[in-house]
């Protein structure tokens, strides 16, 4: 199957930028569902990020523990949709809106992306008809079994073997040359996401990769010019994406996080998990430090009861037990990238976003690990730029992917695929005569 016919929803129209619009956002993920109702209002251009057309502004938020999803992908229907609900529920009593649809992210389903390139010969100035035949030729390749197309993003276009051509309509040439990369999942696993939202009265407009909501939302547009990195440590997935000359350039997740490291700790301390979660977020780090032998914890015992005595233990055999796991990640993280030809070079920009990023001392634990040969890669925290509204505990780096979808909309009409049948169908999994009927003509003529 062409991968132009493998999407899952129907593109996004292009948003006016002379019109405001109401939109809603679903960030469903391992530890928690994040709902967002914001208005894009028409704003001048930005000198830091002038890819965006709207100003953001958040009208309502709710946000409610995850549950029912297992390394991003959905395990329980049932428990997901009332994650899913309450979530919801809270931002449309805050926004006093009621939400019809959503864009909705996906962090598992074993993300992966692939390059493909296409030419095409023209008749002397390139048309918009040209640029649609080039697009198509690109989308002509097969993708494997069982996966569909979140993304498909035109990186670049050449005339004539001249590379570097940002819009070449109107442009004279004999051979028109563009690469695409495509961003696919497995499809039960989004499938199985838009049934969660749908159980729910919600309509699915868009799914979008988490490395590629954390991007938008993070990167100033030099950096997506430049080349940077983006990590998004969540809680039962890590996910990355490459971005360069302003594109994205490749995507892939591992199925490690910071559910991981807390389970490392609960075993490690003989607690159990959410006293082994409060450690980590108040005393956790991934460097040790001069000061960690000297100072005590508390930790509660599994077995406690209200007259026994907490355990107490120096602070660094905690960063004993979450160093190794951190490492562990970042080294998986680093390896995927030289596998698949974005070994990490000097001076790129590494941006770690997701909850789990905010451990102590991981930046200086990702620039050793993810730089390039001269270690000289500049790692920052990427928290969300340009939004009006959030509240002060939702503008740190564990809504980077939340905030991304409400940008999204804003870069979409530059993506070229096209829905494989209608929502219904891909979530149910029915397919009815007339479908079958329809998809044969439109393949076929």
């Amino acid at each position: 199957m062409s991968s132009l016919r493998n999407g899952l929803t129907p593109r996004l129209k292009p948003l006016s930028a002379r019109k405001s619009t109401l939109l809603s956002v679903l960030d469903v993920g391992t530890s928690k569902v994040v709902c967002l109702i914001a208005q894009l209002l028409p704003a001048s251009e930005s000198d830091v990020l002038r890819r965006r057309t709207h100003q953001v502004r958040v009208l309502g938020i709710g946000h409610q523990r995850s549950l029912g999803l297992k390394g991003g992908i959905v395990v329980d229907l049932e428990a997901a949709e009332q994650a899913i609900r309450q979530a919801v529920d809270a931002a449309e009593r805050m926004a006093k809106v009621e939400v019809q649809s959503v864009i909705v992210n996906l962090t598992g389903g074993r993300l992966a992306a692939q390059s493909f390139a296409a030419n095409v010969a023209t008749r002397g100035t390139v048309t918009s008809a040209d640029v649609h035949r080039v697009l198509d030729a690109a989308s002509a390749h097969s993708l494997k079994p069982g996966r569909v197309v979140l993304h498909a993003l035109p990186t670049g276009y050449a005339l004539d073997g001249q590379k570097g051509v940002l819009d070449p309509v109107g442009m004279i040439g004999e051979n028109l040359g563009v690469d695409l990369s495509v961003v696919t999942s497995e499809a039960s696993a989004a499938r199985n996401l838009m049934l969660a939202v749908e159980r729910c009265h919600l309509d699915v407009e868009a799914i979008v990769a988490s490395p590629y909501a954390a991007g938008i939302a993070t990167l100033v547009d030099d950096e997506a010019e430049m080349g940077g990195l983006v990590v998004d440590l969540g809680g039962g997935t890590t996910s990355f994406g490459a971005f360069f000359a302003g594109h994205l350039v490749h995507a892939d997740a591992v199925a490690v996080g910071g559910h991981h490291v807390t389970m490392d700790v609960a075993r490690g301390l003989s607690t159990h998990l959410a006293a082994a979660e409060r450690l980590k977020t108040l005393y956790g780090g991934a460097l040790p430090s001069a000061s960690d032998e000297r100072e005590i914890i508390s930790v509660p015992l599994v077995d406690e009861s209200e007259r026994d005595v907490p355990n107490h233990m120096p602070k660094s055999h905690l960063v004993r037990i979450i160093r190794p796991r951190v490492e562990e990640i970042l080294e998986l993280v680093r390896d995927r990238l030289k596998a698949a030809g974005f070994a990490p070079a000097d001076g790129r920009r590494v941006i770690l976003t997701g909850g789990a990023s905010q451990l102590t001392g991981l930046p200086d634990v990702a620039r050793r690990i993810l730089a390039g040969p001269k270690g000289s890669a500049q790692v920052r925290i990427g928290r969300p730029l340009g939004i009006k509204g959030l509240p002060e505990a939702a503008k740190g780096p564990a809504f980077a992917a939340a905030v991304g979808l409400l940008v999204y909309p804003q870069v979409a009409h530059i993506e070229h695929f096209e829905p494989k049948a209608a929502r219904t169908m891909l979530a149910t999994g029915t397919d009815g005569y007339l479908s079958r009927m329809g998809r044969w003509f439109r393949e076929s003529f």
